[in-house]
Parts: structure tokens; sequence; C-alpha cells
């Protein structure tokens, strides 16, 4: 049980690294790995070569990620849109004042420059993940955020984004259903990213990341927002109902990146 306590601690990780925490020889680790995969409590992601616990091995451990479900939730949507589109996309979800990548195509799409993106902590305001969490969650949290962002910064003047104000771009983005992202955080690429709403809350964003020198964002927008959306659609459609009861606060920390809502998100669009 000591590998599968180190795996449901962490967002994901690799064999080596399973291996170093538990401090147990490498081919010990693989075997124990292989019998937990077996018995279904973990499984690995072939394009990160990560492993992380089941829904199964929830009824194991009250200390199961929210994190680690999302991600089992998407990713066969996502590894889908991937290949249609080629463009890498990367699954965020939101911790504190940024937003954390869970899972990413960026392995395997042909059109990245980037790799090993998964646990990779991104800026909250200069992102289309980011963007698109503050635009479609709860009137009642997004104020708590930017006070909380204004907070750390010292400043109490409206935030401002490399796109504009933040009010200016949170308004746009409800226009075009998406989160984006046109400047800032990395200069030769744009994105854009639709929010996976589940009851109330939003729960993951879906980005898509481009070459700013390929298309406009308008050209963007149009070809591939129907695609983001729908794909959230189908993913939400197929998400497993979550327990209704609130949560205790014990279990408010174990839940990395997630909220209470205490108000209704604007209204997703439908497609």
């Amino acid at each position: 049980m000591q590998v599968l306590q180190v795996i449901n601690q962490k967002v994901g990780l690799k064999a080596a690294e399973i291996s170093s925490i538990a401090d147990m020889p490498r081919p010990t680790i693989y075997r124990i790995l292989e019998t937990l995969e077996e018995l279904g409590f973990v499984a690995q992601d072939r394009s990160s070569g990560l492993w992380r616990v089941t829904l199964h091995a929830k009824s194991l451990s009250a200390g199961f990620r929210e994190a680690d479900w999302i991600v089992q939730a998407v990713v066969p949507q996502m590894v889908s849109l991937g290949r249609r589109v080629l463009w890498p996309l990367d699954l965020v979800t939101f911790n504190n004042d940024s937003m954390v990548i869970r899972e990413s195509t960026h392995d395997f799409s042909p059109y990245s420059v980037n790799h090993g993106m998964v646990g990779l902590h991104l800026p909250l305001l200069d992102t289309a993940g980011g963007r698109a969490y503050l635009s479609f969650t709860s009137d009642v949290e997004r104020s708590q955020i930017v006070q909380a962002l204004q907070a750390k910064s010292g400043e109490s003047h409206p935030l401002m984004t490399a796109d504009g104000p933040l009010d200016e771009v949170i308004r746009k983005c409800r226009e075009l259903g998406l989160g984006y992202r046109s400047n800032g955080f990395r200069s030769e690429t744009a994105s854009l990213s639709a929010a996976i709403q589940h009851g109330d809350r939003i729960i993951a964003c879906l980005t898509l990341i481009y070459f700013k020198s390929a298309m406009s964002l308008s050209k963007a927008v149009e070809i591939y927002r129907e695609d983001l959306l729908s794909t959230v659609y189908e993913i939400q459609k197929t998400l497993p109902r979550l327990e209704t009861q609130p949560q205790t606060s014990e279990n408010e920390l174990e839940v990395e990146g997630l909220l209470p809502r205490s108000a209704t998100p604007p209204k997703m669009p439908m497609i």
C-alpha cells in the first residue's frame, strides 16, 4: 500500500520518482505497479509515462484527488480532439492563484515545441485557461480571486492583463464563449480555452495552443471554437455525478484547486 499512497499524494508520478520517494528499488516498483494496474488501482498515461490512482482506488482512500478523477474523465475526448486539430492541448485546473497543467498532448502533437508540461503552474491572468476560469466561474468566487490577486500585488487598482484590462478581457471571453490569449506568457503562441462545467462549478479548462504566426485570433476562433465547445459538451455529458453534499473542511484542503462554490456561474454556451 506504500506505493499506492505515494501515487495518491501527487498529481502524477513516473516510476523513477515513485522509486525515489518510496525508497524502493526500481524493479520492485515496476512489479508493484503491474500488480496495482491489474487490480485496477492505478493507471499509466502512455503519453507522459505518469502513474495515477484510479476511481476504483477511491474506495480505499479518502485522499483521492478530484484532479485525478477529472483527468481520467477528460483524457479520451482530449486525445481525440488532439488527433483532429494536431495543435497541442492542455487540461488545466485552478489552484490558488495559478492554473496547473494536469494533462497535455504536447508530447505527441507535431506542432509542439514544449514537452514535460504536466505539473507546470501557469499565470492565471495571462493564460486562456485562467481567463476562461475567471470568466465562467461564479461572481462570488471571481471577486474573491481578484481581491486575493490585488492583495498579493499590493495594489487596489483594476487588474491588467497582457491583452488589456481584466474586465474587458472577461467581457470578450463571455462573448466568444471561450477564454483567449493573444499576448503575454509565451510570445510565439496564442491560445483558446473552453471551461468544463460540472453542476454549478468550473472543474477544469481545455486549452488549445497555436502559433501566432499561423493565424489570427479571429481565424482561430472561426476554425476551432465549435470543436472545443463540442468536445467540452461531450465531456460534460459523460462526467460521473459527484457527491452533492458539502465537503468537510479537511476534504476541502485535500481537493487541490477546487474551491467551494456559493453562487451560480454564468451559463456556458451550448452548441
